[in-house]
């Protein structure tokens, strides 16, 4: 090749153009059937390392790079609302990098070539080694395929933690992926004695690209119903959050919009046969219609949540001490890994020195005064639900409204305190509600004057896993901006962020699609002076049996760190 590019020089220089056309045309064939050896000796080399041939690849030549991006083949701003000013550059790049996730390097045509479980292992580094709380372990996992051949790249989604069921306690273990098929466990040990390294495989690779591919290009997996009601006459019609292929249909009736005047969010709905837009008047969840392929709907369920064999999984720990934190808890302070961990069912805090709130009493004297504003999901209504039944001077109120969607109300006359609770706004899963009761959060933190006696709470995320991530970035854009506001005028006023928590396992809301969701949250709000709740390591790592409404002990927990906020000294 080198030859014939010299050559061509030469004529260029004698100036003999019919020549120098010739040969052009000559090292442009040559070039392409280069490339078409090149691309054959690719595909075979991968060929044979699945069935197991591992020959050594020649010429440098490797195998395909994985990819490691948003969603195999798009990224973030694909799907992003257009000219989404509340998002920058800069923050959309830094998204994308915070987000970005290695998957399959080829379509995957048989389960048998996903990661297995059964099939995976993991040792311990040094099990044998004297062991002292305070200090770390590591554990190395090698990911395997159901004919037991090492995988060549990453993106399995594990979940590690470390734990002893007779202490009640447990840890959160942080899981690197090294991407190329093995990964790395760093555990902290916190209590003397016996501890477990527990791994499960939350979902292998595979499935993880199955649900990033449904989450970006199927927004209607998920669809709500809109009922409108006026004069005697009754018509519902399919409703959504975007105007997507599914809710258009075939167009003759699309759509009524609704813009919400504070937050400028958008919903849309199929246009009723003869009611006006206008008469809208309920809303409620409608169905469920993922549309899975077999393979797609085996390799979600085939290998979901087991966990992992191990050598050497049980390590013995000698005494020492535990560094408690003693920064009093705050508005932005970072999350650390490990966040805390359990012992005899009592969540320590590693972040700030959290406090314990064990009888009513010390519960009304933190909240006295306080007027606490929760929006979100059925994860948040649990923490209002807790005070409901725990604290008998809290006496809930009346108001004849969802107990799904809420609003609800409670107060407590003798210490000043009022807690009111209600969804977040559509999109929200729940049983026929008023529309009028379905408050933006942006819009319900807008309407706040804030003040030292003001508490805010919000959690959002359980009901965003089925929509493309660009919806969600900019959901949070807003009420990030309504935030700031807040905090601006009011600058004393607590602001408090629940995170996501484990517990969902299907192509609707998945634990990948909830960490996704979680980190982009994270991302959005860090350089606020906000407090952030992390549960994710709460739930993910409690002796519990998995479940999207975590047990009473947890949610006491979660309580407890939460009040430590309110009421740090």
């Amino acid at each position: 090749m080198d030859l014939i590019q010299s050559y061509l020089v030469f004529l260029l220089k004698m100036r003999r153009p019919l020549l120098l056309m010739v040969v052009g045309v000559i090292m442009i064939l040559i070039y392409f059937i280069s490339m078409g050896q090149e691309n054959h000796f690719r595909v075979n080399m991968f060929k044979q390392h699945l069935e197991g041939n591992h020959t050594p690849f020649n010429n440098g030549i490797l195998l395909p790079t994985p990819h490691v991006e948003i969603c195999s083949g798009t990224s973030l701003r694909t799907f992003a609302p257009t000219n989404d000013s509340l998002v920058s550059e800069t923050e959309w790049e830094s998204l994308e990098t915070d987000l970005q996730w290695q998957f399959p390097p080829v379509d995957i045509l048989s389960s048998d070539n996903a990661t297995n479980p059964t099939k995976c292992s993991f040792s311990v580094v040094n099990s044998h080694s004297n062991h002292t709380v305070g200090g770390f372990v590591d554990v190395i996992l090698i990911a395997r395929d159901a004919h037991n051949r090492t995988k060549t790249y990453g993106g399995d989604f594990f979940q590690a933690k470390l734990y002893n069921t007779e202490l009640k306690a447990s840890t959160f273990g942080a899981v690197t992926d090294n991407l190329n098929g093995t990964y790395t466990v760093r555990l902290a040990l916190l209590w003397s004695g016996p501890a477990h390294v527990s791994i499960r495989l939350v979902h292998p690779s595979e499935a993880v690209q199955v649900l990033c591919q449904h989450r970006e290009h199927d927004p209607d997996k998920v669809y709500f119903t809109g009922y409108f009601e006026e004069g005697g006459k009754q018509e519902t019609a399919v409703c959504n959050a975007q105007r997507s292929s599914r809710l258009v249909g075939d167009g003759k009736q699309c759509c009524c919009e609704y813009r919400e005047p504070v937050s400028g969010e958008y919903w849309f709905c199929r246009r009723p046969s003869s009611l006006p837009c206008h008469t809208l008047t309920y809303h409620s969840m409608g169905g469920y219609q993922a549309q899975l392929s077999q393979l797609d709907g085996t390799l979600l369920k085939s290998f979901t949540n087991i966990v992992l064999p191990g050598e050497h999984s049980v390590i013995h720990v000698n005494p020492g001490n535990v560094t408690r934190s003693k920064t009093k808890c705050h508005p932005g302070l970072n999350t650390s890994v490990p966040a805390g961990f359990y012992l005899q069912d009592h969540w320590t805090s590693l972040v700030c020195d959290s406090k314990s709130f064990p009888s009513a009493k010390l519960v009304s004297e933190c909240l006295k005064d306080k007027h606490i504003l929760m929006m979100g999901d059925s994860t948040l209504r649990q923490w209002f639900e807790y005070l409901d039944t725990s604290v008998p001077t809290l006496k809930r109120l009346n108001l004849f409204t969802s107990g799904q969607s809420g609003p609800l109300e409670m107060v407590d006359p003798q210490f000043n305190t009022r807690i009111i609770w209600r969804a977040h706004g559509i999109p929200i899963r729940t049983s026929k509600t008023p529309w009028a009761d379905l408050h933006y959060i942006a819009r319900e933190v807008e309407d706040l004057a804030g003040g030292p006696h003001s508490v805010v709470v919000f959690t959002l995320w359980a009901h965003f896993t089925t929509y493309p991530l660009a919806t969600y970035a900019h959901r949070l854009a807003v009420i990030r901006m309504a935030v700031e506001s807040l905090l601006r005028r009011s600058p004393n006023t607590l602001v408090v962020i629940k995170s996501a928590n484990t517990g969902y396992k299907d192509v609707y809301g998945s634990d990948w699609l909830s960490w996704q969701i979680d980190v982009a949250l994270r991302t959005m709000f860090r350089d606020l002076p906000v407090v952030l709740i992390d549960v994710w390591q709460m739930t993910s790592c409690h002796y519990s049996p998995d479940n999207i409404h975590p047990p009473p002990v947890v949610i006491k927990n979660e309580v407890d760190l939460f009040l430590s906020f309110v009421c740090p000294e």
